[in-house]
Formats: C-alpha cells, structure tokens, sequence
C-alpha cells in the first residue's frame, strides 16, 4: 500500500483532540505474512467470527494468498464478519475477471465482501510486465469495476487500458461491494476521500498520523460534494499481547522490518510519522539485511527478520503499535479511536492470538 507523496499535513485542533464517543469497529488480518499452508486461514475466520470482530482482513500475496480463493473459503466458514481484501490491485486482473470474482464472492458472503485496492511501486509492476498505475487509471478503473458489478456494459478507452466491449451476463442480487484504497500520503488520501468508500491506513502510523489522515480524508470528501462521514477509516495497528518475549518480537518488531527496511517505503513511513528518516541506515546496514533493494521478507526468514528488528529506533515501534499487557493494549487502541478511525485493523497477531479482547466484545 504504498503512496507517492507523503507530506505531513497539519491537522486541525479538533481533530487531535476529538474522542470517540463510542468504541470503534475491530477488525483483525488472518495470514499475515509469508504462508505456506493457507489452510490454516479458516480457524483463523472461525475464530474471528467467534470474537465479533467485524472485519476479516487478508493481504494477498501471489503463491499461497490469492484474495478471490480464500474470500469464498471465508465466506463458508462464516456466516457474519465481512471478508475484506487488504490489498490487492486494480491491473492485477482483468476488469472483467475481478468484477466477475468480487460478484461471485459477494453470493456466496450474502453481500460480506469488501474489496480493498493499493497502488504499490511502479518497479514492482514494471518487473511483472504491466501498467504502472496513475490516479486517473485507478479511478477509471473503480468507475469500470463498479459499472460491470451492476451488470452494465462497459466500453472505455483510455489511462486505464482499451475495453471495446465489456459485461457480466449474470450478476447476483447483491450490492457493489464496497471499495477501500490504501494509502498513506496526502495525495493518496485525498484521492480516497473523493473517490472510495473508504481509506486503508498503512500499518506503523502513530495516533497523530491517523488523526492527521483523517482530516485530510474528510477535507477531501467534503470538497467533492460527499459526506465526509460516508468514507469509512481503517487504521491498522499492529497488536501483541499475551504472547511470549520472543513471539511478540516476532509478530511486531519483525514485521515492521518488513515496511521500513524496503528503499524509499521506508522513508514514507519515517516522514509522514514527522520521524527522521537517517534512523533507517542502521537497520539497512544490518548484516540480514545489507544489499537487498526489494522487500526483505521475500527472501529473508521470520528469524531473520526478528533478529534485524534490534537496529530499528525503539520508539517506532512502541508509539506505533499496540503492545504489552490487555489494559496497556487497550489504552493504545483508544488513542487509535480518538484520533477518529471508525475502524481499527488488528495485524501481526491473528485472531487466535487476539483472546484478550474478549472481555469487552
């Protein structure tokens, strides 16, 4: 999920001092990471349904997560939490095959499909040998994703690509699903506010950048003539508690490794977060991690990653997630929900991992 342009924007005062009357929506990521045996995603949605957690999250990774497989898998071991993509992408699959498979994934949710969508890096689509994307080419493209989801015929030419004709002969009796954007900058959150159902906040963001998010989201919807409060916010945040020293390194300080160690990404984070980016030298220099350009976690080991998180600056990890015991994890999430997140997206742990929230759901 990663964004262009990450200048901080000021947020308003009553943004950083709003507090949520009452407690935000939880969702939690199943499969998180590298995963060999998907299988092991369905006690992970059982689970979830079982918390009352609201949202199931998955973070498509090509091999073993393929977003439209486990969405249906999903969808039968469930029967109430929506099942939300976090992310895949829009030139991933023909418009046609991804509407064709978000229609198909919401009959057999009963409508519990959202569909999450991130830009990534133009060397990422570069290597695989298609179109990077720009902000006119994705909002043309939701435009075709929603058209053809309706069941209407669709004929474009244009950022997005050449369509001559375009249609679901049979679509089920079941809404557009709702479509999330992941962003992090200004540019890509402005971009959500006047065009998305909702915005997908990128893990590792203190409470100020999410209220700082916010504003710029809200802003953005109000200047196009939307309802501010119709552009739902997801604020990830990574969470570990309960779990053992070394688990919890795991499940936090690894992951991080994974966001702040890629070349550039890494800078954005830092930035938006009004850290100083020269911190990240030291974990780039690690010896797991010195001379990878791309992302660490495709060719690097759990442990591995685990062991490089020593080099991160401790305070990017501990103002940036959720960590400790249940009171003190819980006095992190309310700082998330204060700053106006509607919903909060668990990550690092998986649902299984998450029975200390139970006193309270």
């Amino acid at each position: 999920m990663i964004d262009q342009q990450t200048d901080v924007v000021k947020p308003s005062p009553a943004t950083l001092e709003r507090t949520n009357p009452a407690a935000p929506a939880l969702g939690a990521y199943a499969l998180p990471g590298r995963v060999t045996d998907p299988r092991i995603g369905i006690a992970q949605a059982a689970e979830a349904e079982r918390l009352g957690l609201e949202t199931l999250w998955l973070s498509e990774r090509w091999g073993t997560k393929d977003f439209g497989v486990l969405a249906g898998a999903f969808s039968q071991a469930t029967r109430r939490v929506r099942i939300a993509a976090g992310v895949t992408h829009l030139q991933s699959r023909h418009p046609a095959m991804l509407a064709s498979m978000a229609m198909t994934a919401q009959a057999l949710s009963d409508g519990r499909l959202i569909l999450g969508v991130g830009r990534s890096v133009d060397k990422m689509w570069t290597a695989v040998g298609l179109r990077p994307s720009t902000n006119q080419s994705i909002v043309d493209s939701v435009d075709i994703f929603r058209r053809l989801c309706r069941g209407e015929k669709v004929k474009y030419d244009g950022p997005a690509g050449s369509f001559p004709s375009l249609r679901l002969n049979d679509v089920p009796e079941q809404p557009v699903p709702p479509v999330v954007f992941a962003a992090i900058g200004p540019k890509g959150l402005a971009l959500a506010g006047q065009h998305f159902d909702g915005v997908l906040l990128h893990p590792f963001l203190t409470p100020e950048a999410v209220a700082r998010s916010v504003v710029t989201v809200r802003a953005a919807a109000e200047a196009a003539g939307r309802d501010p409060a119709s552009v739902r916010v997801y604020a990830t945040v990574v969470a570990a508690s309960g779990l053992s020293a070394g688990e919890e390194v795991a499940v936090v300080g690894a992951r991080a490794v994974t966001y702040y160690q890629i070349p550039g990404f890494g800078e954005q984070l830092a930035k938006v977060n009004g850290w100083v980016p020269s911190d990240l030298d030291r974990l780039r220099a690690h010896p797991t991690l010195a001379g990878i350009a791309g992302a660490a976690d495709s060719v690097r080991t759990r442990a591995e990653l685990t062991e490089a998180a020593t080099a991160l600056p401790a305070r990017w990890i501990t103002e940036a997630s959720a960590l400790g015991s249940r009171t003190e994890c819980l006095a992190s999430l309310e700082q998330y929900a204060a700053a106006g997140a509607d919903e909060l997206v668990l990550h690092g742990s998986t649902p299984d991992q998450l029975g200390w929230l139970e006193a309270d759901r």
